[in-house]
């Protein structure tokens, strides 16, 4: 069984960037696509980005593209999902998963199988 843990979340005012970065143990994650997901106060969890096994496939949320880029390290055991011009209304935990295949169609959460336990991100404006 995969354990997922994410980093890299912190407070930022608009505009600036973060990285967050989603380490895998307890088994390699280098065959399945993995996606980011966020949880904002009062809200659903909503999907943000996915990538594929090999990273030839990657998927973005509308309200993040062109801002927001999703990667992997495969050596690492490693995923990361670079934020760039946040703003408030990206404030949310945030929250790595790996699907139950090398790709995924679509941001639905039932897609994957492993989560992580999150790391907050609040952007100030």
């Amino acid at each position: 069984q995969v354990q997922l843990v994410e980093s890299g979340g912190g407070l930022v005012q608009a505009g600036g960037s973060l990285r967050l970065s989603c380490a895998a143990s307890g088994r390699t994650i280098s065959n399945y696509a993995v996606g980011w997901f966020r949880q904002a106060p009062g809200k659903e969890r909503e999907f943000v980005a996915s990538i594929s096994w090999n990273g030839d496939s990657t998927d973005y949320a509308d309200s993040v593209k062109g801002r927001f880029t999703i990667s992997r390290h495969n050596a690492k055991n490693t995923r990361y999902l670079q934020m760039n011009s946040l703003t408030p209304a990206d404030t949310a935990v945030y929250y790595c998963a790996v699907a139950r295949s090398s790709y995924v169609a679509g941001g639905a959460p039932a897609n994957f199988e492993s989560w992580g336990q999150g790391t907050q991100v609040t952007v100030s404006s």
